[in-house]
């Protein structure tokens, strides 16, 4: 089991540059979890795709329910006081630090593409790079 990232689920479903690396994160560890707030990340990127003109409306819709089966029964709820202590702390925004609390939580590796979580956390954030080593 691993914590992933927004961005990390973003590369799995819509294809791009850096899916394959999603692709080859998923093989090793299949199970993959994230705290809710993943999907509010998750529909503001893509609707972002939208707007550029890069991704159909009717695709998104279908990239986003494919991704909220696949997470169904993986989604974690964390402490608002674990968080803000993390935030303040690192100076990574609350919402990274949803990432990284779930992560201690479980005693599992967030894979993040984030370097600034991966420097503020470097005991816990790894790099898709580095979890594939």
């Amino acid at each position: 089991m691993i914590v992933v990232d927004t961005n990390l689920l973003v590369y799995l479903f819509v294809g791009g540059q850096r899916t394959t690396q999603a692709e080859a994160v998923l093989a090793r560890d299949p199970v993959w979890v994230a705290p809710i707030l993943w999907r509010s990340e998750f529909r503001n990127t893509v609707i972002g795709l939208v707007r550029k003109r890069a991704l159909p409306l009717e695709d998104t819709v279908q990239i986003v329910s494919e991704a909220e089966r696949a997470m169904a029964g993986r989604e974690y709820s964390v402490a608002s006081q674990r968080v803000l202590h993390l935030a303040a702390r690192s100076r990574c925004s609350a919402y990274d630090c949803e990432f990284v609390s779930l992560a201690e939580d479980l005693s599992v590796p967030l894979v993040t593409a984030d370097r600034q979580v991966q420097r503020a956390f470097s005991s816990i954030a790894l790099a898709p790079e580095v979890f594939l080593c």
